[in-house]
């Protein structure tokens, strides 16, 4: 994310926190209050406020919210940054194009949505299974169950009822091979 321009003033959105297992790198190189993160598990949520307390991150003043709608507006700002790690990956398309649409809401014009998926190279057309190389050994994906893939050419079909513009940028190093896509607010 430094690479793509975050710096220690903007304001970062993370959908599907969890428990912060990055999100306390995120708190920690941010200026206070400039972390947000919702996630839909409250056991999560509380394991990341131990995460913080437990680092010492609690006077940085990350807001954290349960919501499992994107109900993104409730943070009541706009953002420069949003990450949606390792969450597209569990969702079905449907609900990845209602975050879509709420997150266009909250960034500011020209801020991105951050999101991994596991990619079916052969596009939204083929079926079958398939297996990606990870850390643990490979991951078993499907179109019908999750862990979910998706061609590239279902985000762009998801972006089209959006101001969203789609960024393809692949390979990132993720220990599960994961792809990762952009998805900058136009105007």
């Amino acid at each position: 994310m430094k690479e793509r321009g975050l710096r220690p003033h903007h304001d970062l959105l993370d959908v599907g926190c969890g428990s912060l297992r990055g999100g306390v790198h995120f708190v920690d190189y941010l200026e206070p209050g400039r972390y947000c993160g919702v996630d839909r598990s409250e056991r999560m949520l509380e394991a990341g406020r131990q995460e913080l307390e437990a680092r010492g991150l609690t006077s940085k003043r990350p807001v954290l919210r349960l919501d499992s709608s994107f109900e993104l507006e409730a943070f009541g700002r706009m953002f420069d940054f949003a990450l949606a790690q390792s969450l597209f990956t569990h969702l079905q398309l449907n609900q990845i194009l209602l975050c879509l649409l709420q997150a266009e809401r909250v960034l500011k014009p020209g801020a991105a949505l951050y999101a991994t998926f596991f990619e079916n190279p052969s596009g939204t057309h083929q079926l079958g299974a398939l297996e990606h190389e990870g850390v643990d050994g490979p991951i078993k994906t499907s179109i019908g169950s999750d862990p979910y893939h998706y061609g590239v050419d279902a985000f762009e079909w998801a972006c089209e009822p959006t101001g969203l513009e789609l960024e393809y940028i692949g390979d990132w190093g993720h220990p599960r091979s994961q792809r990762m896509l952009a998805f900058t607010r136009t105007a």
